[in-house]
């Protein structure tokens, strides 16, 4: 309860915070030690709907998407994640960031999907949409990892298409997803998959 309060009361995007970052490294040992909170991949309770409550870095990097490319371009993406990330408030303003996890622990291997929603609003919330890459639950990996495949990454929930009534909900119904795994693969193959490490995961964190 201490660390999700920390959490509410620490601006959502506005980076590292020692105080929230220590009280994680001793929630992650007290259930090392304990026995609880582990083998994330395993326990089911992963599945769910998560929201995000604090990053150190931008909201934007809780999308597997942003771990794909990097480790497509792992010289050049801080660079080029550098300039979206420098445009200020309120151009441009990020959250809430959400996944939804649903995985069969007990099948074998583990398998899944995990979609990523990330609310992008611009020009002071004039144009909102919702970031979403979808994404493939391949395997586990260890007991606390889950190994993802990145497929797909479309912008939904255009406020700038809903204004234009039954036109704009043809156009995006109509629009594919930019499928994002299929890009970066030709780019560096292998680099759509990623892992997903989860060190605590109980009923409510």
């Amino acid at each position: 309860r201490d660390l999700i309060s920390q959490c509410d009361s620490h601006e959502l995007g506005s980076g590292y915070d020692a105080g929230i970052e220590t009280k994680i490294r001793e929630l992650e040992q007290l259930g090392e030690d304990a026995g609880f909170g582990q083998a994330s991949s395993l326990s089911g309770l992963i599945s769910g709907e998560w929201e995000l409550v604090y990053a150190s870095d931008d909201i934007t990097r809780s999308s597997p998407f942003f771990w794909a490319f990097r480790r497509a371009f792992p010289d050049s993406s801080d660079q080029i994640f550098g300039i979206t990330d420098a445009i200020p408030a309120p151009i441009k303003m990020l959250g809430p960031a959400k996944q939804t996890i649903d995985v069969d622990s007990a099948a074998r291997p583990v398998t899944g999907t995990l979609v990523s929603r990330v609310k992008v609003a611009t020009l002071g919330g004039v144009a909102t949409s919702i970031m979403t890459t979808r994404c493939n639950v391949l395997s586990a990996d260890g007991l606390d990892g889950l190994r993802l495949k990145v497929e797909t990454t479309k912008p939904e929930e255009s406020t700038i298409l809903q204004k234009l009534g039954p036109l704009g909900d043809l156009v995006s119904s109509n629009s594919p997803p930019f499928p994002s795994g299929e890009a970066l693969e030709r780019a560096v193959p292998g680099s759509s998959e990623v892992v997903m490490r989860t060190t605590y995961c109980d009923e409510g964190l």
